[in-house]
């Protein structure tokens, strides 16, 4: 089986979320398995110079961006033997960061297109799935059945198009249908991309597509309802039977605390001692006091309302009473990050505000907690959770799309669970959530420490999860 994974952007090319990770972390698996997954981004500027400069020019070729023919380069390289292959256009491309740009309507339906047309130049490689991701590249399976479906190398191929995260769209004027997309005026039309007074990329990959899926079985059912439906709930509900919920993983070889190079001393189930001179070491680092007895509550995240922090707001003087210490890792809206900043301020002994982004401070946070807080108030997924579990952090998360799935609420009366929950999105039912894992840290140490080494031992890697998408290739192609 041929899979080629279409992308926006793929680790360790260059990565601004969970997208990234999942792009290098499920080909990864799924070639484990057998399959022949490969991956293709576009060529940023912002790709380290050590990947850039060695990657292998295979074609050139012309890609229809409405009446104009823009030039398409097509390159390889392969890292830790995945095979990723490069849409390079410095007029697309050549920027600074991957998104956020006036024209990124004309930039992803060139590389949308740019895909189709490369598939010509990748020799044996024919791909039996195009695998499509977020907006990006929802255009790809209309574009496949407009233009390529009466082409010998294009009439097999089938589309998958998952959903990373449903409320960005992709929303644009409805002259990008003609005027890039070279689509006709009858794809403007509620039964096609029409979206309210625009035309949505998403639209498109959900409408078209084969098959549909989206990163946890709770999300999968929660984007069927018109509050977490973006106002495409409709379309869930009439494709349901096409859509699966499949959950991420990560990636247990880099995910990894008996040999994670970021930590200041390695650990696993076994050897708890080392995770807490992880906490003792970090408190050092970031001036706070000294401490192996204080819960340490880690949060390393975009620091904006979707991720709950409206509710920590509410109640964060009231916490900072608590005997706890709060250690924070992230950026985003500025009243959350002046928020941070004043109560780190007011309580230096207690918060730890770090208002920008470290990727090995965040290995370290997650290595130092005991707690992890996640209140979402929607998660189609989520990462921070998995790794926090992986890392002996019980995760603290409100019951919403794969934080649901993947974090099972302590029971007392047994002693099973992984990790603390609360249902609605309620600072107060958050606040009682926190005291009660503070509880249980203080004064249940061996129920605490059973949780944190069966957090340990799950196994949230990303095979499981591959050899559902193996299945869910497999009933499109056969």
């Amino acid at each position: 089986m041929k899979v080629l994974f279409a992308a926006s952007e793929s680790f360790p090319f260059l990565k601004t979320g969970g997208l990234g990770d999942v792009a290098y972390a499920l080909p990864k698996a799924l070639r484990k398995l057998g399959v022949d997954a490969r991956v293709i981004i576009p060529k940023y500027s912002d790709i380290p110079e050590k990947f850039k400069y060695n990657t292998h020019h295979i074609a050139s070729f012309g890609v229809p961006v409405g009446w104009r023919s823009q030039y398409g380069g097509l390159e390889y390289y392969e890292y830790d033997g995945i095979p990723f292959y490069f849409i390079d256009n410095e007029y697309y491309f050549k920027r600074s960061g991957a998104y956020g740009y006036y024209d990124d309507g004309e930039r992803f339906a060139y590389f949308s297109r740019a895909v189709l047309q490369a598939i010509t130049y990748m020799g044996d490689f024919n791909p039996d799935v195009i695998h499509c991701n977020d907006w990006q590249t929802a255009m790809i399976p209309v574009l496949l059945k407009d233009h390529y479906r009466d082409y010998s190398n294009y009439n097999h191929i089938k589309t998958i198009y998952t959903i990373h995260n449903l409320k960005y769209q992709g929303v644009f004027d409805p002259k990008v249908l003609g005027e890039l997309l070279c689509l006709n005026e009858g794809y403007y039309s509620e039964n096609c991309l029409k979206f309210y007074d625009g035309i949505s990329y998403m639209k498109g990959g959900l409408m078209f597509a084969d098959k549909i899926s989206t990163v946890s079985n709770t999300y999968a059912e929660e984007i069927k309802t018109p509050y977490y439906g973006e106002g495409l709930h409709g379309i869930m509900q009439t494709r349901a039977n096409d859509l699966w919920g499949i959950v991420n993983g990560i990636d247990y070889d880099l995910m990894n605390p008996s040999t994670d190079k970021d930590l200041f001393f390695n650990y696993d189930s076994n050897n708890l001692y080392n995770k807490t001179r992880n906490k003792t070491e970090l408190q050092k680092m970031l001036n706070l006091p000294y401490s192996e007895g204080t819960p340490l509550i880690g949060i390393v995240s975009r620091l904006v309302d979707q991720k709950g922090f409206d509710l920590i707001a509410y109640i964060l003087e009231e916490l900072l009473q608590d005997g706890i210490q709060l250690v924070v890792l992230g950026t985003g809206e500025k009243k959350y990050e002046d928020m941070f900043k004043y109560f780190a301020f007011k309580y230096p002994s207690k918060l730890s505000a770090n208002i920008y982004f470290d990727s090995s401070l965040a290995q370290k946070i997650y290595a130092a907690s005991d707690m992890f807080l996640m209140p979402s108030l929607f998660e189609p997924c989520g990462i921070g959770q998995l790794i926090a579990l992986r890392y002996g952090s019980l995760p603290i998360v409100r019951e919403t799309g794969g934080l649901k799935d993947t974090v099972h609420p302590f029971n007392p009366c047994n002693g099973e669970g992984n990790g603390f929950s609360f249902t609605n999105y309620n600072a107060h039912d958050m606040l009682h959530v926190i005291r009660n894992a503070e509880y249980f840290y203080y004064n249940e140490k061996d129920n605490w420490t059973k949780l944190v080494k069966r957090a340990m031992c799950e196994n949230n890697s990303w095979n499981n999860s591959a050899k559902t998408y193996i299945n869910l290739y497999n009933s499109v192609l056969y």
